[in-house]
């Protein structure tokens, strides 16, 4: 029965349809909180593009941009009702891509990155197409063992698919869908396959951080030799286990340097790692213990729970900081184990930032110790960058 309840389902949303229509952004379309979050988190840009009909309007009378939409509608057409080939037809071309990213580049009145809106918009198409490689096609991610979908059952694939396929064009408040449904389709699949991690934690300045940030308010950061202490992350690898023996070793460090009073804040920076889909957040965890074994106040910790790498938890804690509104001529502290401090000291840490995010989050300074190392934030770490789209 289910089957035929699909077999009759289908036209009713066809690929005809999506090339074709114009999604209404009045009333009538429905509000997707879900959606709506993690379209923000992920495509800010696109999605403030979305919110409002002038910019929309910009970005399709570009005659370059134009050119490519309908390029881009006919290649979906043609896929007629086949998943897969609507898969690859969502990908954006690098000649679409730039289509795209120099008219953005021409809207007023966006608030802009450190490098401008071109390039934001070239970092959340690229984030559509990583996203629709890795967990509508099934190619390998960055990190296998704890990115993308996972293995997973063919027919599972070919229904996640689908149902991107039929959520993509269903008219949604907010959304870009009237340029184009590539980003809606993109959302889809990650929803589809349980990984909105990106969100598990939003607003970043409230829930387990309102007590820390509305302290920050008031600080006088001049009492304190340091702007905060950046204990970095070390998931455990054995399913069921919240804190590694190396992570409750940095909460003891931690404890112990707090002690001292030369830092007003403690920044646990741990996301959902390893292993795979684990449900602890490593951040969270910790934050727990600092507070019940060492007593440390809720309101001077600050939890960062997204981050899975070293880059990212020097990227991620630089963003605190500036959402703390400690100064950025400032050191921080890097508080960590021996080995992944000096890892985080050397040439090949410098080159991995590089090639993962285009940039050095912050700039090391001197080591205090086997286990401390200076740290100072710089501004390019707010650039959201959907290529990794559980931590942008």
């Amino acid at each position: 029965m289910m089957r035929s309840i699909l077999h009759m389902a289908a036209p009713v949303v066809t690929m005809a349809m999506i090339a074709t229509a114009t999604v209404p952004a009045e009333a009538g379309a429905v509000r997707d909180q879900l959606a709506a979050q993690l379209s923000q988190r992920l495509f800010p840009l696109f999605d403030a593009v979305g919110e409002d009909a002038r910019h929309m309007r910009t970005l399709r009378a570009d005659p370059a941009l134009s050119a490519a939409l309908q390029a881009r509608v006919a290649r979906r057409a043609a896929c007629a009702d086949a998943p897969l080939c609507i898969a690859h037809a969502m990908l954006w071309t690098a000649e679409e891509a730039e289509a795209l990213t120099r008219a953005a580049g021409t809207l007023g009145g966006m608030p802009a990155p450190d490098d401008g809106l071109a390039a934001q918009a070239g970092r959340e198409v690229a984030g559509v197409n990583a996203i629709v490689r890795s967990y509508g096609l099934g190619d390998v991610p960055p990190y296998p063992d704890i990115d993308g979908a996972g293995a997973i059952d063919p027919r599972e694939r070919e229904a996640r698919l689908r149902a991107a396929q039929w959520l993509a064009p269903l008219p949604r408040a907010g959304s870009v869908q009237a340029m184009d449904p590539s980003f809606d389709y993109a959302l889809a699949l990650l929803d589809g396959s349980d990984r909105t991690d990106a969100i598990g934690y939003e607003p970043r300045d409230g829930g387990a951080n309102r007590a820390a940030m509305e302290r920050a308010r008031a600080i006088d950061w001049s009492r304190y030799r340091y702007s905060a202490m950046i204990v970095t992350g070390i998931g455990p690898e054995i399913e069921g286990m919240a804190l590694s023996p190396v992570g409750k070793y940095h909460l003891r460090l931690a404890a112990d340097r707090f002690a001292r009073g030369e830092a007003p804040f403690i920044i646990l920076t741990g996301g959902r790692a390893h292993p795979r889909a684990t449900p602890f957040a490593e951040a969270a965890e910790m934050r727990q213990a600092l507070i019940d074994r060492y007593g440390i106040p809720a309101e001077a910790i600050v939890i960062e729970p997204y981050a899975r790498h070293t880059t990212t938890n020097l990227r991620n804690a630089a963003r605190l900081l500036m959402m703390l509104r400690a100064p950025m001529n400032k050191d921080a502290l890097i508080v960590c184990n021996p080995s992944q401090s000096a890892s985080i000291e050397s040439g090949d840490f410098v080159r991995r930032n590089t090639r993962e995010l285009g940039y050095q989050p912050g700039t090391i300074g001197a080591r205090l110790s086997p286990t401390e190392l200076l740290f100072r934030p710089l501004p390019q770490s707010n650039r959201v960058d959907p290529r990794d789209p559980l931590d942008p």
